[in-house]
């Protein structure tokens, strides 16, 4: 039976990613930063990436990575979530290195692992495992198009473009256009990307590099909710402790427990399937146990987030409903992060396909 326990090495690895957090992803920092014209924290990405070689994990020792498994990756963004951290890891570090991974691109990995270059996969941030994404064309040996609803494209140095051919290119993106679209997650922009002629080097296949990219997506996507659902609930009962209300605390009143109590619960079960998506992603297990698995966490994963974030503000009453406090980006990221790499609408229609349970 698999262990969904955290390790030692794990927690070790929890603490010094938040304290790094920390000290470079305060709240305020980051409110000012989705105010400003330069909502990535580079500063907070170098330290992870150079000073704790975490953008590698996923990569094997070979091409200079670290050879970890996706439940150290899982740990990492459970923290990043905590801190809604302005950081591209999901896209980079797992989301286009899996791409890579899929490819055997050794130059690639190796780049995207050492964290000085970042990746994007240029697929819509809505598009669910195994979906249908848009290409682009290919006239005269170059790329063409439009694609829209590509997360940390603004920040990304390489990005990885599927087109009608079938393949996977690697772009740079000085050599396109890219710009930014209205997002309501301010820490996780998202842009439109064009190509009128950019060139292109190709990888491999895009249907396997992309069904892959997206699956892991999706499934550690589920551990950034669960640390974004655990710090809303730790951050509420530690307010209703302090809050006083006819000179007791609001905590103590009987409904407002059973709110909280509800919501332990609920973020108690969606630890156990964020976990359990990582370990089979990590675990070498049958595709279809995998999909099964980031389907049970994605279904999940997104209205437990959001009703954390949502009670989070409701029970911090007036200070909640203010810009200062970082609840806002908590509600944010919860929101956005639901219809990443599928709703949970979708992800149930998948576990209905995979359990042969469909609809009449």
């Amino acid at each position: 039976m698999t262990d969904l326990l955290y390790s030692e090495e794990e927690e070790a690895l929890r603490s010094a990613v938040r304290d790094l957090l920390a000290d470079h992803c305060d709240a305020p920092g980051v409110i000012a930063r989705t105010e400003s014209d330069a909502p990535h924290d580079l500063a907070a990405w170098k330290a992870l990436t150079d000073g704790m070689g975490l953008a590698g994990l996923l990569v094997p020792e070979a091409q200079g990575g670290q050879g970890a498994t996706h439940r150290e990756v899982a740990v990492v963004l459970e923290e990043l979530g905590r801190s809604v951290a302005p950081v591209p890891y999901l896209t980079s570090a797992v989301v286009a290195t899996e791409a890579l991974l899929e490819c055997g691109d050794e130059e690639l990995l190796v780049r995207l692992a050492s964290g000085r270059t970042i990746g994007a996969l240029a697929v819509g941030l809505h598009t669910a495992p195994g979906a249908d994404f848009t290409s682009v064309r290919i006239e005269d040996g170059s790329l063409h198009g439009e694609l829209t609803g590509i997360a940390d494209a603004a920040i990304a140095d390489v990005l990885l473009v599927p087109a009608e051919d079938g393949g996977l290119y690697a772009v740079q993106a000085s050599s396109v256009t890219v710009t930014p679209q209205v997002s309501l997650d301010l820490t996780r922009p998202l842009a439109t990307v064009t190509l009128t002629g950019a060139p292109g080097r190709r990888l491999g296949d895009a249907a396997p590099a992309v069904r892959r990219a997206l699956r892991a997506g999706a499934g550690l996507l589920a551990s950034e909710q669960l640390g974004l659902a655990e710090w809303a609930l730790t951050e509420t009962v530690r307010y209703l402790k302090d809050r006083k209300q006819f000179n007791r605390p609001v905590g103590g009143f009987q409904a407002l427990k059973h709110r909280l109590a509800q919501l332990w619960l609920e973020v108690v079960n969606l630890r156990a399937a964020a976990r359990n998506a990582a370990d089979a992603l990590g675990g070498g297990q049958p595709a279809e146990e995998t999909a099964l698995a980031v389907a049970v966490a994605q279904a999940y994963a997104a209205p437990v987030a959001v009703r954390a974030a949502e009670e989070a503000l409701q029970l911090h009453g007036g200070i909640g409903m203010t810009w200062e406090h970082p609840v806002h980006l908590a509600l944010k990221r919860a929101k956005a992060d639901s219809i990443a790499y599928g709703t949970a609408g979708a992800h149930r229609e998948a576990l209905a396909e995979l359990v042969d349970l469909r609809a009449p």
